[in-house]
Formats: structure tokens, C-alpha cells, sequence
């Protein structure tokens, strides 16, 4: 039997110490240190048994940047559009991927009816939570019950996990969920911050020594970061948060960490009772139908990583009930609301300081595009006048603290997509119009320097 030592380790940040801490030195948080028994020796580590002898211990040396062969390896096409996306472009091969979200989101429907749409890939999907008969459930609701080519296993022990890789050969790897995974060589119970750990650095080293994807699952707090030591964000090569309201059928795809693509993409899903459905047109989802005699609504041109599309913002302000107003924003940058507020009232004359302001971005969407500030205080003025936007207009621009209109970047995508949804009239920065050929477009396009004259032009 192997020796063990006696560590202790901080349940929030992963700290370890030899001894009982009352305080973090590292996070600063109190009472967070739990005792763990962890063996100091070990003949074969968990990776082993699904690694062929010989190929554990690789032979590095040091190379010249201009030795390195180019590898340019295909991407797995994941027959999704919005996850691919997200990805980059597809599944990187040797890659490993956390997927994290709130429970109940989706996260396993959306892996499960994405491999099993994948007839091409031996896929091995391993589940910790559920049994096989709720995932053959799952997958006739999704109207998947056949399974193509799809392996399901219900295991919780890194050790048979591996065992079962070596036996079946798979070309991808979903673990739903990390958490739920233990390994034997850990003395504590599945999910602490040591379990977590070893087993995704145990999955990193089978991922890069095989060349086969692994796909994590991972739970998050209450406070909505993902759950287990920060290291797990670190090793993985990407991380892909699932976003949503569970009362709203949208779920948004969104990635945090990409070692292969971009971190401004985002997908766009919505849930119905046969599994998650692309959306391949958001903007009309997140607008209104009719706009003509609805007041604080504003319709803006955003762009989250390469995709161009329209955003209804929505306002209401009203006369504070309390002492103090509200200031309340949703999907939108609390922070950035209170500074366009004061801008508002120092540069434009508006008074709000006695008034409550409700900032909602339509269907569930957040938005850190600062193209969308016209927008905001355009919705909270025709909200505080009562006047309704005129359906026909659209904007597009940022608004410095001197109350001037700022140019924003990739003016024609925006321009472009606001006129194929049918927009007559759009309102952009004054500074954008020398870089576009304006003749191109069929829209009407407004110039401002500063949010007065936007005003003049939407509330004349």
C-alpha cells in the first residue's frame, strides 16, 4: 500500500498548505482549508492504462522556432454551425474542452444530440450523473434514440474509464461531469478540489498523447464561476460557458478561453421540446415585432466577434418610489449605464437623478459592445418622454463623456445587416462616414458628432 501524506487545501482557490489555516493566504477567505490524504508514491499512474507502454515517457529536446514542423490538422466538424463558431472552426484533435453552465441549462442535451448527430466519429459519452436508461430517454425526446455511432457508459472511476477507452478505441471523449469523476490514487470523495485536479490533468496527458478530443462537463457556483480549483480553467485549451434564462427558451453559447480561435464568438440556441435548435438569424428573434407605439424601446447594430446583429434595447424610467433611485440594468454593463446617465444630465440638461432607470437587453442576451450606448440613452429619453421611437430607425455608436458620438469599428457589417433586415434609417458616427462608400447602401445613413444631434433627429 502506498504512503500518504497529510496536506491541506483551500476549498476556494486550490491553495495548498502542511498545516491548518484559518486564512487564505492566497484568496483571503477564512475557514476554506480541508484536510486531504494524498499517496506520496504510486506505481502506475491512472493515465497508463490508456496509453500504450513507451509513449508515457516522450523524448523532448529543445528545438529552433523555424525546425518546428507546420502542422496544420483538420478540425472535427461538429455538424453544429454555432458550436463549430464557438470552437473556432470545429474540434481541434488532442484538444480538451470544459463546458460549463447553470444546472438545468442544457449542457448535456446539447453535447448529446451533438455526437449523436455525428454518424462518422466513434464517440464514447461518460456519465456520471444520469443512468442509461434516462440518457436513452433523452435521446428519443431529441428524436436521436438510434444512437449512430455512439458509445454511452455510466462510470465514476478514472481507472475503468480509461480501461473502457483502451478496449473501444473512440475518436472523441465527453466526461459529463468532471466533478462526479474520482480516481483511486486520491484519498477524498469526488468533486473536491484535489479529485477535480488529477483527473483533468490525468485526461490532459491521455488528450495530448493520443491526439483524441476530451470534452468536460463542469458544474458552477452559486456565484456563477465554474466549480473546482482555478488550475482546471488553466489546463483546459478552451472554455465554453452555456448562458440562460431556464424560464426563456434562448440559450446563448458563449466562449471564455480559446487557445485555437476567437473569444468573441458566441452561438445562439433555442430550446424546444425536441432538443436545441440553431438559430442562424438572431436578429430577428431579439426584435420586436411592432415597434410603432411602444415608448424606451431602441434598436442597435452589434457585433459580437465575426457576427453582425440587430439588438432591441429596452428602457423605463419612472419617478422613484424610495428614497433612493434604482438603477437596474440586464445584459448590460452596470457601471457603463450610471456614466451615460451622468452624461446625460450634464451634457444633454435631462434630469434623472430622482428618477428609477431599467436598462433590459431583449432575449436574454448580454452585450459588452460599446456601439451600444447610443442606443441605451435613446431608449431611456423616449422612455422618460413617453415618445415612441420612430420603427424605421436604427444606430449605431459610443458616447464619450463629453457627450460626443465616437466611431466604432466594422461600420459597413453593421450598416450591412441593419439594411437586410429592412431598416430605411440609421444613425452612425460622424467619423465613420469618411471610411464607407455611402453609395453603396440603399439605407439612409445619419451623421452625429454629438447625442443632441441624434436626439433632434429621432425625437423632432
Amino acid at each position: 500500500m502506498a504512503k500518504t501524506k497529510t496536506v491541506y487545501v483551500c476549498s476556494e482557490c486550490g491553495q495548498e498548505s502542511l498545516k491548518w489555516i484559518g486564512k487564505c493566504p492566497n484568496c483571503g477567505q477564512w475557514n476554506t482549508f480541508k484536510e486531504f490524504h494524498i499517496p506520496t508514491e504510486s506505481s502506475k499512474s491512472p493515465v497508463a492504462a490508456a496509453i500504450p507502454d513507451g509513449d508515457t515517457k516522450r523524448k523532448n529536446a529543445p528545438m529552433h522556432l523555424n525546425e518546428i514542423p507546420d502542422a496544420d490538422e483538420p478540425r472535427i466538424d461538429m455538424h453544429d454551425n454555432e458550436l463549430n463558431r464557438v470552437l473556432g472552426g470545429g474540434l481541434v484533435p488532442g484538444s480538451i474542452v470544459l463546458l460549463g453552465g447553470e444546472p438545468g441549462i442544457g449542457k448535456s442535451t446539447l453535447l448529446l444530440q451533438t455526437t449523436l448527430n455525428l454518424a462518422d466519429r466513434r464517440v464514447l459519452y461518460v456519465s456520471g450523473e444520469e443512468s442509461l436508461h434516462q440518457l436513452k430517454m433523452r435521446a428519443d425526446r431529441i428524436g436521436k434514440g438510434r444512437g449512430g455511432n455512439t458509445l454511452i457508459l455510466c462510470e465514476t472511476v478514472l481507472e475503468n474509464i480509461f480501461t473502457y477507452i483502451a478496449d473501444t478505441k473512440p475518436e472523441i471523449v465527453i466526461i459529463d461531469s468532471i466533478q462526479t469523476i474520482s480516481t483511486e490514487t486520491v484519498d477524498s470523495s469526488p468533486g473536491s478540489i484535489s479529485q477535480v485536479r488529477e483527473c483533468a490533468a490525468a485526461l490532459l496527458q491521455f488528450a495530448k498523447a493520443q491526439n483524441i478530443p476530451v470534452i468536460l462537463i463542469g458544474h458552477i457556483t452559486k456565484e456563477g464561476s465554474l466549480a473546482g480549483p482555478k488550475i482546471l480553467e488553466h489546463i483546459v485549451d478552451a472554455v465554453i460557458q452555456f448562458e440562460g434564462d431556464r424560464n426563456c427558451l434562448y440559450r446563448i453559447l458563449r466562449s471564455i478561453k480559446n487557445r485555437f480561435g476567437s473569444t468573441s464568438e458566441l452561438g445562439i440556441y433555442e430550446m424546444m421540446q425536441d432538443g436545441l435548435r440553431q438559430v442562424s438569424n438572431p436578429s430577428e428573434m431579439l426584435l420586436t415585432e411592432d415597434l410603432s407605439d411602444l415608448s424606451g424601446i431602441a434598436i442597435s447594430s452589434t457585433i459580437e466577434g465575426m457576427r453582425p446583429f440587430m439588438v432591441e434595447t429596452q428602457a423605463l424610467v419612472s419617478t422613484a418610489a424610495y428614497g433612493t433611485p434604482q438603477r437596474t440594468a440586464t445584459g448590460f454593463d452596470q457601471r457603463r449605464l450610471n456614466m451615460l446617465l451622468a452624461v446625460l444630465e450634464k451634457k444633454v440638461g435631462f434630469k434623472l437623478a430622482q428618477k428609477d432607470v431599467f436598462i433590459n437587453i431583449a432575449g436574454g442576451l448580454r452585450v459588452t459592445d460599446l456601439a451600444m450606448d447610443l442606443s441605451v440613452i435613446s431608449a431611456i429619453l423616449s422612455s422618460n418622454m413617453d415618445m415612441p421611437i420612430e420603427p424605421s430607425y436604427c444606430m449605431c455608436g459610443e458616447v464619450g463623456l463629453s457627450g460626443e458620438v465616437r466611431q466604432v469599428s466594422r461600420i459597413e457589417q453593421r450598416i450591412a445587416e441593419a439594411e437586410k433586415i429592412g431598416f430605411k434609417n440609421m444613425i452612425i458616427p460622424f467619423y465613420n462616414l469618411k471610411s464607407i462608400d455611402a453609395s453603396r447602401f440603399n439605407i439612409r445613413l445619419i451623421p452625429v458628432k454629438k447625442v443632441e444631434e441624434a436626439f433632434r433627429e429621432l425625437f423632432a
